[in-house]
C-alpha cells in the first residue's frame, strides 16, 4: 500500500470514530522519520485510548503488522507508529500546548531536514 493510501484510510479512520481537527503534516522535506504526521484531538481520555487501538487494529487487517501505539499510560497523548506516517493523538488543551502544527509547518531546506 502506498504512503498516500494509507494516510487516507488514517484520516478516514479517525474521521468515523469522531476524532477532532485531523491534519495532515507533509515532511518529506522537513524529516527522514516519515512521509506524514497526521495530528488529531480526542474528546477524553478514554476517547484517546479508543482511537489509538481502533487506528492500529484496522491498520493491521490492511495488512500493516507493524503499528505500535505508543504513551498507553498517558491521558492526554498516544502517539501510533504507522511505519511511514506518525500519528499523534491529543486532548485539545495539550495539542494547543504542544502545537505539532506550527512546529512543523516552516519549509526546511532537505540539506538540513532533521534525521
Amino acid at each position: 500500500m502506498e504512503v498516500e493510501e494509507i494516510k487516507k484510510n488514517i484520516e478516514k479512520i479517525l474521521d468515523n470514530n469522531k476524532a477532532h481537527s485531523i491534519t495532515s503534516i507533509n515532511l518529506k522535506n522537513k524529516s527522514y522519520i516519515a512521509d506524514y504526521m497526521v495530528v488529531a484531538s480526542g474528546t477524553s481520555s478514554r476517547h484517546l485510548q479508543s482511537l489509538s487501538e481502533i487506528l492500529v487494529s484496522e491498520l493491521k487487517k490492511l495488512g500493516m503488522e507493524e503499528c505500535r501505539i505508543e504513551g498507553k499510560d498517558s491521558t492526554d497523548w498516544k502517539l501510533v507508529d504507522a511505519q511511514d506516517i506518525i500519528v499523534h493523538l491529543f486532548h485539545p488543551e495539550k495539542r494547543e500546548f504542544y502545537d505539532l502544527e506550527q512546529m512543523w509547518s516552516e519549509e526546511i531546506p532537505k540539506q538540513k531536514a532533521m534525521i
